[in-house]
Formats: structure tokens, sequence, C-alpha cells
């Protein structure tokens, strides 16, 4: 059998709430951050284009356990669309593929069309997204000048706010599920309208819990480097706080012991069936669990625990 291969970089645990740059992929910053925490192992949650900034969220060691939850949440964008043409891309980085002089007639007539996007809408997945056809991301197909068929898929904007109006470009504020094409609903509004548009700015300000003012730059987190590894750790957030809003369940000692064996265990009992957050008796986070019919609770995803704290939950 062949050594198993070490991961390099220290243990570092928690969550990052990155104000990605204009310009970087979101693997780029994903491994910017990474180098400055020199951490082993991180992820990303929701890939945001070089085009658009905002709330790109870095798990962490043991929070990328929590990360998929992350990638189901709802996110909200500001985004600033032109009139005028389309582009290949859908933004401002495409080729333009048309061009029209139409323009919606008013700021009232514009508004009243966005609120027949609201709810649950169709979209049909741009040529220019990270899908995958027969194994290829579909920008790779459309790089190469391919064009397939796609399904329509079923979205949720849940918000849809005008914030700004002019006769040659809008700027909105969307709240939507995840899964959602900004460049496509973009697209989508100006037909709508009878006219043409495509994406000049696009700032993500809220995934889940998290909102814009959260958020850290490169800047502020290359000055903390500069102050040292305790700098940097004070910025990270706790594991749960991807969860915050979930409800949580404190489990007593036993109860704690058998669920870090993979054991279901009773202390659910009135609960509704459903994740929770679970609890050491001394707050500790235990992980990810899953409410029962018949009052237990199931693990999930549990977060690693050193040996110590597990044989205190046994004692």
């Amino acid at each position: 059998m062949g050594r198993r291969r070490q991961r390099r970089g220290q243990r570092v645990d928690g969550l990052l709430l990155l104000d990605k740059p204009v310009g970087l992929t979101s693997n780029a910053a994903l491994q910017k951050a990474k180098r400055l925490f020199k951490a082993a192992k991180a992820g990303h949650t929701g890939s945001l284009d070089p085009l658009a900034s905002g709330l790109l969220p870095i798990c962490f060691g043991e929070a990328t356990k929590v990360s998929g939850f992350l990638l189901d949440a709802d996110k909200e964008y500001e985004v600033v669309l032109q009139f005028g043409c389309q582009t290949a891309t859908g933004d401002r980085e495409g080729e333009v593929v048309a061009r029209s002089d139409a323009r919606p007639a008013s700021e009232a007539a514009f508004a009243a069309v966005l609120a027949d996007f609201e709810g649950e809408i169709e979209q049909l997945p741009p040529m220019y997204s990270a899908l995958k056809h027969e194994g290829r991301r579909l920008y790779e197909l459309a790089r190469a000048g391919r064009t397939v068929e796609r399904q329509p898929r079923r979205v949720r904007i849940e918000r849809l706010e005008l914030l700004g109006f002019e006769p040659d470009a809008a700027r909105l504020r969307v709240r939507c599920s995840k899964g959602t094409y900004v460049r496509t609903l973009v697209e989508d509004i100006a037909r709508a309208c009878g006219c043409l548009a495509h994406v000049v700015a696009l700032r993500r300000t809220r995934v889940g819990c998290f909102e814009a003012g959260q958020m850290i730059g490169f800047p502020a987190l290359e000055a903390a480097a500069a102050g040292g590894e305790a700098a940097l750790q004070r910025l990270l957030r706790p594991v749960d706080a991807a969860l915050a809003d979930w409800p949580a369940l404190e489990l007593g000692g036993q109860q704690a012991y058998f669920l870090l064996q993979g054991h279901a265990v009773s202390g659910a009992a009135g609960r509704r069936p459903g994740h929770v957050r679970l609890y050491a008796a001394d707050r500790r986070f235990l992980g990810i669990g899953e409410v029962l019919g018949d009052g237990r609770v199931a693990p999930r995803r549990l977060i690693r625990q050193s040996p110590a704290d597990v044989g205190r939950q046994a004692s």
C-alpha cells in the first residue's frame, strides 16, 4: 500500500465572509485566502463570476461540513443592467450579439414588469454556465461555438426591488433561491419590456443569514496576516454561525457521547422533525442532526471533537 499523502498546511476551522473583488475567479480568491491562513483545507460556497464582487463565504477545515447548507441558502444581489444590447455571456464581458433602440416606456412600466417576475419562475440555464452536458461544462462548449439543448429549471425570486432607473440603465436588488441566474433574469425582464439588456455590474450582498456588512476584504486580511495567526483567527466565525437560523438542541453527556459514535439518541421528544444544530451541555457544537418522528435525533454531519472532549462525555 502506498503511503497516505499528508495535507500541507495547518488546521484552521471556521468561516470567513470574504468580500471577493471584481476580476478574481472564486477559486483564485479561495486560494489566496487559504495561503494567508496557511490552511490545510478550505472550500467556497457558491461561485461568483470574475465580473461579480461581494459575499463569498469560505469554509476552513470542519466548516466545510456545513458548506452544502450554505450552497442551498437564498442569495441576494445588487445588479446594474444596461439597456440596448444583448451579449453572448449576458454581461459586459461578452460579445454583442444583438442591438435594439427600444427602451422601457417609463420607470413605472418597468417596475410593473418586475412584479411579474416575483415568485416561482422558469429559467433556461445560459450556455455560459458551469452546468455539465455529457461531462463538459456548458461554458466550455459555448467557447467552442457549440450550443446544446437545456431544460428549463424552476427557481424562486423572493424579492425584486427597483433601486434606480435611467433611460439606458437600471439598478435592482434581487433576493432569490439557489440556482438562479441573474444574467438570465435580466435578459428575461428586458425581453418582457420589449427591449434588450445585459449585466454591467453584479454584487452579492447576502448568503443565507450572512449580510454584506459582515464581509472582510483582502486589504483587511493582509493587514491581519501581518499581525500574526491570532489576528487572522479573530476574523473567522465559528462553524455553527452558518446555521444560526436553525433550531438548536442540547444533549446530555451520555446522549452526546453515543451520538458522536454514530447512534441516534433520545432527547428530541416534542420536536418537529427536521435538521437541528446539536450542542453538548457545555455549549460545544457537535454538528448537524435530524430529529426523527419517534423523538430521537440522528447524527447527520458531525464536527470532529478532541479525544479529551469525547472522553468527558462518556464519564
